[in-house]
């Protein structure tokens, strides 16, 4: 227990993670040693907390999520809207063939049921005539 509350043993591990900056001075850069004087090092910028606030973060996340949230709503109206349009056009063609389907189903009863329809149709559709009928074809 005593170990775990130790911050020296902290600042051990995070000194052991820098170690390659610390062996090659040639390849530590004065931008480098610039920003450690500006922000400090890793071992003061985890005590502060970091660079970022966590609200920040926290508000990010948020935002992201609403901005998610929207753009499936958006996008689920627009399909509906579709949908919605597609199923008035459809309804549409199906009033129409059922009106066509009750003409037809009329025009048949006719057909089956009322002889000077059936007279019509014959004269009409299939050139027929009575037997003591004379036809004279007119040019």
């Amino acid at each position: 227990m005593n170990k775990a509350a130790n911050t020296y043993w902290t600042d051990n591990r995070l000194q052991a993670q820098r170690v390659a900056t610390r062996a090659i001075p040639s390849l530590a850069s004065p931008a480098r040693e610039l920003s450690r004087e500006i922000i400090g090092t890793r071992t003061e910028i985890r005590r502060r907390g970091g660079l970022v606030p966590s609200w920040v973060v926290f508000v990010t996340i948020i935002l992201a999520t609403f901005a998610l949230c929207l753009t499936v709503m958006m996008r689920t109206r627009a399909e509906m809207g579709a949908a919605l349009q597609q199923n008035e056009r459809i309804s549409s063609e199906v009033a129409t063939l059922r009106n066509t389907n009750a003409t037809i189903a009329s025009e048949i009863e006719n057909l089956r049921n009322n002889p000077q329809t059936i007279e019509s149709a014959a004269r009409e559709k299939l050139k027929m005539a009575h037997v003591n009928e004379i036809i004279v074809p007119i040019e």
